[in-house]
């Protein structure tokens, strides 16, 4: 079984009308999702991030995500 990475990512919308997503790597795994909520709300009150200058003005969604990699011993001539 390979290397197996989790992430949460959050993803906001910017002044632009862009999405913007920032991901935590290795979030607990009793994260609820009261929790992600409520900070993300705090992220876009608090106005702390302001990707490519422009302010992040609403959540979008949310979601855990699980990368499995799996690397293989080749031998390259």
């Amino acid at each position: 079984m390979g290397e197996l990475e989790t992430k949460l990512v959050m993803t906001f919308s910017n002044t632009l009308g862009r999405k913007i997503s920032l991901f935590v790597t290795d979030p607990r795994e009793d994260l609820t999702e009261a929790e992600i909520k409520t900070a993300m709300e705090l992220i876009v009150a608090k106005n702390i991030f302001e990707p490519n200058g422009a302010d992040i003005i609403s959540t979008v969604d949310a979601k855990i995500v699980q990368t499995e990699t799996k690397e293989f011993d080749l031998e390259v001539a």
